[in-house]
């Protein structure tokens, strides 16, 4: 369990479901052009509950694409899915994965808990509220929205530089400040192998 996690929701073999079906999903994307579908009734409870996620791809500690979501709009196990494959496929970042990268990849899954605001009176209040290496942050204002899931805590460690990384992620100056900047936090419970141990399990 990672610094980023509250606490567990998933058992250990649900996680191996979770990281199997991005796992399939991928190699299904690579011979159909197109995600795959599980059906939720075929697994537990907890993996056909809506859920909101993100999933990371990497290559040798580098980032190959993340994709992911904010609000729970379908089940768990369906949004992990459609988030494996847009990760590999549809990140405007990178080129659509090639068959012979899908050995290397390490996936990576960050299931966030319901986001809810913050209250703050200035931005030294809401870097003061802020918990370095557990909250996720979203930060909204003149239409422009951005996130930092809780991993990037491991790059931006100080609250200052997360927050200002964060606004210019969000298309604002990195120095931005408003009255009406809205700002929501949440959880993810984080977890990853390579994919050939996805497929494995």
């Amino acid at each position: 369990m990672s610094s980023t996690e509250t606490h567990r929701l998933y058992r250990a073999e649900e996680r191996r479901m979770l990281l199997a079906v991005a796992a399939q999903s991928i190699e299904h994307g690579l011979n159909h052009g197109r995600p795959l579908e599980p059906d939720p009734h075929e697994y537990p409870a907890a993996l056909q509950a809506e859920r909101a996620t993100f999933v990371t791809l990497q290559i040798a500690g580098e980032l190959r694409g993340c994709i992911g979501v904010l609000e729970a709009i379908r089940p768990l196990v369906v949004d992990v899915a459609r988030n494996a494959y847009a990760a590999a496929f549809e990140d405007p970042r990178f080129p659509p994965l090639t068959r012979a990268e899908l050995p290397r990849l390490d996936i990576h899954i960050s299931v966030l808990s319901p986001s809810e605001p913050m209250h703050f009176r200035s931005e030294s209040d809401l870097l003061g509220q802020i918990r370095p290496g557990i909250d996720g942050l979203i930060l909204e204002d003149r239409g422009r929205r951005g996130t930092f899931l809780p991993s990037v805590w491991e790059q931006l460690p100080e609250p200052a530089d997360f927050f200002e990384h964060l606004r210019h992620k969000a298309g604002l100056p990195s120095r931005y400040w408003s009255e009406t900047l809205r700002v929501s936090r949440y959880t993810t419970e984080s977890f990853g192998a390579p994919i050939a141990e996805s497929f494995s399990g």
